[in-house]
């Protein structure tokens, strides 16, 4: 093998390394360090340099707020129609398609019965993998029958928001769901059962004007990005220059919208914590 061989097959190798990498690392969107990504799981998806919550997998958010092997999904082969037969760039019926392949399941919504620390609660959690876990009338119906088996349990009720608000291919059916869900916690309410909203980024639009609002207790995790509209269209629409960081979960912690912002890693003892509380004073 001459010199230059020798130096042509080096060459090859360094380029392997690259694809190897992104199994290996993970780089900060905040600070930008480079942290092996283990470490990253092990502090649940978040950065050990500036503790910036990265978003999160449904399973593995399933797993961090739920006690080991007690959740039990309800509901799962309720899947949407076409009532509108929407067609943009693909028809309705073949997004979903495309999205229950990529994400296992045909809605943005996995609800069920599971246990924090020891306390049986009912829990709801949105998939932003799954159409920006958009709010449609399979997710609004997810969310009701979960409110409607807390009430017949007597049991409190968590739902994790992470949406971009209400799926434009349903236009008014999933609008609807904004009344829908507010309604039936009004039930939760007058049966003294505690509601726990948790906003994890992003929590936006139909969503966030709706129930991830009329929560009990609002909690929020660290840096999340929180509002209704965009802040482009906002600024286009009142003609005005927006405070730095508007919509962050700080900004609204501090201007009194939000009732607390938690640590991931803290976020189950805290629920814990909020559903002992209010169902002693109940």
């Amino acid at each position: 093998m001459g010199f230059a061989d020798f130096f042509k097959n080096f060459k090859k190798d360094e380029r392997a390394l690259p694809k190897e990498a992104p199994s290996h690392w993970i780089k900060c969107p905040s600070c930008n360090a480079l942290m092996y990504y283990k470490e990253v799981v092990t502090q649940h998806y978040t950065c050990p340099k500036c503790n910036f919550h990265m978003r999160i997998g449904l399973q593995d958010r399933i797993a961090l707020m739920c006690d080991e092997g007690s959740f039990i999904e309800f509901d799962k082969d309720l899947t949407p129609n076409d009532p509108l037969n929407f067609v943009d760039k693909k028809s309705y019926k073949k997004r979903i398609e495309e999205y229950a392949t990529k994400c296992g399941r045909p809605s943005s919504i996995i609800s069920g019965e599971c246990t924090i620390e020891g306390i049986k609660a009912q829990i709801a959690l949105f998939d932003f993998n799954f159409m920006g876990g958009s709010l449609a009338s399979v997710e609004g119906e997810k969310i009701v029958r979960a409110i409607n088996r807390a009430i017949a349990k007597e049991q409190g009720l968590i739902i994790v928001s992470a949406s971009g608000g209400a799926r434009m291919q349903e236009s008014t059916y999933s609008l609807m769901q904004m009344a829908k869900t507010s309604a039936a916690l009004n039930a939760l309410s007058a049966a003294h059962l505690p509601f726990i909203s948790v906003l994890s980024d992003p929590t936006l639009g139909g969503v966030s004007a709706s129930f991830a609002f009329l929560g009990d207790v609002i909690m929020a995790e660290p840096g999340a990005m929180i509002g209704f509209a965009g802040a482009r269209v906002i600024k286009q629409t009142i003609g005005a220059d927006l405070p730095e960081g508007f919509q962050t979960a700080e900004f609204l912690l501090e201007h009194g919208l939000i009732d607390m912002i938690v640590q991931r890693k803290d976020m189950k003892k805290t629920i814990a914590q909020i559903l002992r509380y209010l169902k002693a004073e109940a």
